[in-house]
Order: structure tokens, then sequence, then C-alpha cells
């Protein structure tokens, strides 16, 4: 008889180490909300059928109105005051701490154990009401009366305006890239809600342009094997960085020399001074 039981406690036991790693799989699966996502606008863009606001260089999270979530569908370890006061309603926006400080935001929303003190900092900046009905327009209004109501300063609505023209809409972008910002955002006021990747929402940034120096070639690998792979380029203030694009075949067989100046574009600089995407435009020519 005990040597049946200790058979049957040992057939338990080789069950339940079999079967604990499905479930477990199963639990942590995660898997990411539906989302609208922007494409990139087209520098002549008529603003007329949009609304229009800051891009911020926040990091995005959706509140299903119990858990909080980064885009990728893990969950945010927000202080458990800061999950309290948002409302049963599900909103999207980022979490914003202000212009050019993505990176000290990313290392305060993403800790394991979250710091109240660098949560009180940061700012929920509410810019969609999922699966909301009506238009945009009207999920707007809903938006800011949602806020209104709740009346906690780290919730705030993304102010939108219409913008009437083309030339208003650039020197609106100018503003707000000459203050900090990351450029705009362009929503169909008439869009219903809807999810994935679509002309719905667009999203407007600069492209800017500059000189450097050529100080090194960097050889090509792979299809650009035995031509150019990337220039090494020092900035006026001393800066080195390289840039991989924006070369046509012409180029890559025959790069421009060390010593010369060559005009790249570029969007943004990161906390360095570096040029973000920076792309090979021309050869600057002396005259």
């Amino acid at each position: 008889m005990m040597q049946f039981v200790m058979l049957f406690l040992h057939a338990l036991v080789w069950l339940f180490c079999w079967f604990v790693p499905f479930v477990s799989a199963e639990e942590t699966h995660v898997t990411a909300p539906p989302l609208l996502l922007a494409h990139v606008a087209d520098g002549d863009v008529d603003p007329a059928p949009f609304l229009i606001s800051e891009k911020f260089d926040g990091v995005r999270a959706y509140w299903d109105g119990k858990t909080l979530r980064f885009r990728s569908g893990n969950v945010v370890n927000a202080p458990s005051w800061f999950i309290a006061k948002l409302p049963a309603q599900a909103m999207d926006g980022e979490l914003w701490l202000g212009r050019g400080r993505f990176e000290p935001l990313s290392g305060v929303v993403r800790k394991e154990q979250p710091d109240d003190a660098e949560w009180r900092q940061v700012k929920y900046m509410i810019f969609e009401l999922p699966d909301a009905s009506g238009s945009f327009a009207q999920r707007y209004a809903d938006i800011q009366a949602l806020v209104r109501r709740v009346n906690w300063p780290q919730l705030q609505a993304v102010e939108h305006v219409r913008i009437a023209d083309r030339a208003a809409l650039q020197r609106k972008l100018k503003e707000i890239v000459r203050a900090g910002g990351e450029g705009l955002m362009l929503h169909r006021a008439d869009a219903p809600y809807i999810t994935g990747r679509s002309d719905a929402l667009l999203k407007l940034k600069p492209v800017l342009d500059t000189e450097a120096k050529v100080v090194g070639h960097v050889p090509g690998k792979g299809k650009f094997e035995g031509m150019l792979g990337s220039l090494e380029m020092e900035t006026p203030d001393g800066k080195r960085f390289r840039i991989g694009t924006g070369f046509n075949d012409a180029t890559r067989n025959n790069p421009p020399p060390i010593g010369s100046n060559v005009t790249y574009q570029y969007r943004g600089l990161t906390k360095n001074g570096l040029p973000r995407f920076a792309s090979f435009l021309r050869v600057r020519r002396e005259f």
C-alpha cells in the first residue's frame, strides 16, 4: 500500500512539473494593444481637414480602464496612486516629462520599482479615446470634458487646433521646433476611431540640413563591399558621427575626399548634440 501511495505522489509531482510551464507561458504572453499609427505627412499636405497638435517626444501608453500598458503590451509599473487617479474609460496617450526629455522619461517609466518623486513629474497626455463613438472632433471634445472631470494636473488633454492653410501649417511647425518640440500630428477631424496604420493620422517633422567635414571613409560590407559604406564626419564644434545613407552608386565608388565639406539632412539632435538619421545630400561646393 505504501509503495502505491509513493508511486501516486511521484506521478502527481511529475504532472505538476510538466503542466506548470505551459500555464506560466500562457499567463505571461503579452499582446500589444490595437492602436492607431501615423503615416508620414507630405510636406505639401492640406491641413484643412485635420485637427493638429504637437508631436510629443514621450512614451506611448494605453489605458484600458484597469491596466496601463506600453505600446508593446507590457505593463507600465506606475505607482498605485498614479493608477488610482485614472478614470475607468479607456484612453490612449503619451507619458511625458517635457520637450527634449525622452531619455530621462524612459528611465523613469521602465523601472520595475517606480520612484514616487520621479512619477510626480510625469504627465499623461491624452490624444484618443479607444473605441469611442463619433468623429475625432467629437472625441476630442469628450477628452477635454473627461480631463476636466478628473481635475488632476498630471492628466492632460493634448491641445488640438485648426490650421487654415499650408503656409500657416509650416509656420506652426517652425514655431514648435524652435521651442524644442519634435513636430506636428494631424488627425482627420471626421475620422471614426480606427486602429492600424492609417492616413487618418499623419506626422509632420522637419528635415533639417547643415554641413560637416569628411574625416574618414568606412568600407562597405555585403552588397557595398569594395565601395564606401559610410562617411566619418566631424561637425564644426568637433563632434564625430557617421553618415551611411543617401549615397548613389557613383558616390559610393568615388566618395567625397577627406577634408571636403558635405551637406547632409537630419531630423533633430540627440542629447549629445549629434544629428539623428543623418543622410548624405551633396558635396558642398565653394564658388
